[in-house]
């Protein structure tokens, strides 16, 4: 029988010890970075989220609550969209859905009150839509209670870089898309001042100045 030295026996125990040691820390550190890389949600779902949370603003206002997200949508551009973008062609390239989609739900909601829909009094062949007295009110108390926006305010710097941030994805997602911009009437290259007012270069109109900080179909970026 061969007897080994206790020194030897405990320093090989020692080793053994570390390097199991070793291996178990390794083990723990790469699965702690797999299950955080896993479980951090990335811009997309954080997006899709907000988007959802968003969308709740709008149906925890009753006059909205049976309402399908499309109609809801087609209503929040509406509000937010200027003289010039009020057609329905616009909401449909809005949207980015298909022209049978958006007709249908224009028509639910004009058969339900909440929008009208006129001949433009330039050209009576064009339509408009326009929201409902009642429909505009119940907007603005949603947008009252918007989370999205009071959220923003608390950042640092009131949300400008991440808002800046975003818009640039925005715009990089459109131009792939090959999509309109539908950007802000003030911040389009066609918004110009003419005798101290609002003046459109493209239409050749002076701008309500209401109407200058609304979404337009026609936007170019400068």
């Amino acid at each position: 029988m061969i007897l080994i030295p206790f020194e030897m026996v405990s320093i090989r125990y020692k080793i053994t010890l570390i390097t199991i040691t070793d291996l178990v820390n390794t083990v723990v550190i790469r699965y702690h970075l797999l299950f955080t890389a896993s479980a951090t949600m990335s811009l997309f779902d954080i997006i899709e989220r907000l988007a959802n949370l968003q969308l709740h603003t709008f149906t925890a206002v009753p006059a909205f609550r049976n309402l399908p997200p499309v109609q809801i949508r087609a209503l929040y551009y509406l509000f937010r969209c200027n003289h010039y973008s009020n057609s329905p062609g616009a909401v449909t390239e809005y949207l980015g859905l298909t022209k049978g989609t958006v007709s249908q739900s224009l028509r639910k909601l004009e058969e339900q009150g909440f929008i009208t829909r006129e001949s433009d009094v330039k050209d009576k062949r064009k339509v408009k839509l326009y929201l409902s007295a009642r429909t505009q009110e119940a907007l603005e108390e949603a947008m009252r209670h918007e989370g999205i926006v009071q959220a923003e305010r608390s950042l640092p710097d009131g949300g400008l870089d991440l808002e800046q941030q975003l818009k640039q994805i925005l715009r990089i997602v459109q131009q792939n898309e090959g999509v309109r911009l539908f950007g802000v009437c003030q911040h389009c290259r066609f918004h110009q001042q003419k005798n101290g007012f609002p003046f459109c270069e493209l239409t050749n109109e002076a701008i309500p100045p209401e109407n200058t900080t609304l979404i337009c179909r026609e936007f170019e970026e400068r």
